[in-house]
């Protein structure tokens, strides 16, 4: 019962921890629609309820980087505009699925064709469920009124600023909340490995029993892709990989309870039972045509394990365990997004006990007097279009810094290689095991790195880095196993494979 309670825990912060980031991008864009955009602007943005909102809901949530979480205080604000019920959720579902960092990693699984398929079948499913959401319930846009202006110069960006603070400390981080609470009750019903024959490509049930696995498991969209790689690189079914991408990354369980809040239990089913029949409709169409040839299926995978229980029944010392694996899996980004959301919801629970009147709002919004002499006021909407345009630049800038020149890549995998024959050399299988996965991921950004700077990414170098993947899952296998003189062998067996791929990328 410990392993259980503590392996739940786990699992509650390694999603916390692993959606702050972009929880907090939700909150700056829904600010940026409430008080630089305004509710005209905002609906505006998403085709202004006309036949362009569904598609340009999918574009926008297509370039923004946030995840299933951090989408919930982009809709509340989207609904409070007056856009329309299709259009709010076609845009939090799509938006979760994909940003510039995710889709540049796909590029990785094998042919680009899997991911130009992915994204086109999102934009049918948004169309598809949009349009029957807008037929068969009209009128559930209902606009509150528009809010007030905010004074010019530096009180914009402190609106903006405090509309995230109240926003996190009131109804959205409950549903937030709820996502999370997901996630810990999943593992609770999943032992420990119980997914990892669950998606094999033989198994006609592969895409339904994910779907159903999907929807209250919760994956940021690099999380999402990561899986998928490993789904591709053992040989699983596709038409799971595509349900768990829409299902696991696009919907949890708080944006859910969002949807039945605001628009009622007969109305929510009904969407989402259309939802589910087009997802596992189009899993089972393109389950065979983009199956990739020539793998040989490895009969199981780890890609799933974050959605099972993390230990086994009657685990020594769980608590300890489980600190350890969160502390290793942390980023220095995320600890940064930690502390500012942290400081965010201090300062929203804050102002909900000391100004309950909105006094501070009532003094951004006070305008001066009369403009001061060689300034320029720039109109809201303006702002908010460059606000917007700088998230979206600032998304495709962190795509160099996520996937750094190959030069630093390689000074990393040097490091990381030595770990790991080490490790399997001197049985240290904990640490073999932390290391093999984040080797496996540096050879995906390496090959990145190589396209984002206009290197050319030939069939040769693919295959290097490819022997280099098998050969790191044949190693983490007799690792699990124990196997002493095999996990030495194939430690040296990664050494050589690591040697050759470095000369064929920096000859």
């Amino acid at each position: 019962m410990e392993s259980l309670f503590w392996g739940a825990a786990l699992r509650f912060l390694q999603a916390l921890v692993q959606a702050t980031p972009t929880i907090l991008v939700g909150l700056i864009v829904a600010g940026v629609f409430r008080r630089l955009l305004g509710h005209a602007g905002t609906r505006r943005l998403f085709g202004d309820n006309t036949w362009r909102s569904l598609p340009q809901a999918w574009a926008v949530g297509m370039l923004l980087p946030v995840c299933s979480l951090g989408v919930i205080p982009v809709v509340r604000e989207m609904r409070r505009a007056g856009v329309s019920g299709g259009a709010v959720l076609a845009f939090g579902l799509t938006a979760p699925l994909f940003n510039p960092i995710s889709v540049l990693y796909g590029l990785t699984l094998a042919d680009p064709i899997v991911i130009i398929t992915f994204s086109f079948c999102s934009l049918v499913i948004v169309t598809v469920v949009g349009i029957a959401w807008d037929k068969l319930f009209p009128r559930t846009a209902v606009a509150e009124p528009e809010p007030p202006a905010v004074g010019f110069g530096a009180k914009r960006m402190l609106a903006v600023a405090v509309f995230s603070a109240r926003e996190l400390a009131g109804p959205s981080s409950l549903y937030i909340a709820g996502g999370l609470l997901g996630v810990a009750i999943l593992s609770l019903m999943l032992p420990a490995g119980y997914l990892q024959t669950a998606a094999e490509h033989d198994d006609p049930w592969a895409p339904l029993f994910m779907a159903a696995v999907a929807i209250p498991a919760y994956a940021t969209p690099m999380t999402a892709m990561v899986q998928l790689a490993s789904m591709f690189q053992h040989g699983n079914s596709v038409g799971a990989a595509f349900a768990l991408l829409v299902l696991g990354a696009g919907a949890n369980v708080g944006l859910v309870a969002w949807m039945i809040r605001m628009y009622g239990p007969r109305r929510s089913a009904a969407w989402f039972a259309l939802l589910i029949a087009v997802v596992v409709g189009l899993a089972y169409g393109v389950d065979q045509p983009l199956y990739p040839h020539g793998v040989e299926p490895a009969g199981h995978t780890h890609a799933f394990d974050i959605y099972c229980a993390p230990f086994q029944p009657g685990t020594n010392n769980p608590f300890s365990l489980a600190w350890r694996m969160l502390c290793e899996t942390i980023a220095p980004h995320e600890i940064v997004a930690l502390v500012v959301a942290g400081l965010f919801l201090a300062a929203g629970i804050g102002l909900a006990h000391w100004d309950r009147g909105g006094r501070l709002e009532q003094w951004l919004e006070r305008r001066p007097e009369k403009q001061p002499r060689g300034d320029i006021v720039l109109p809201g909407p303006v702002l908010g279009g460059v606000a917007l345009t700088g998230l979206i630049a600032l998304s495709i800038f962190g795509c160099y810094v996520y996937y750094p020149p190959p030069s630093e890549i390689f000074e990393e995998m040097r490091i990381i290689n030595t770990e790991v024959v080490s490790a399997a050399s001197s049985r240290d299988w904990d640490t073999a095991l932390y290391w093999i996965p984040i080797y496996d991921d540096w050879t995906r950004k390496l090959q990145v790195s190589m396209f984002l700077r206009g290197e050319e990414l030939t069939p040769y170098r693919r295959a290097k880095a490819e022997v280099l993947r098998e050969k790191l899952e044949l190693l983490e296998h007799e690792v699990e196993d124990r196997e002493v003189e095999e996990s030495r062998e194939l430690g040296m067996a990664v050494s050589g494979a690591y040697r050759r791929m470095k000369t064929a990328f920096l000859p």
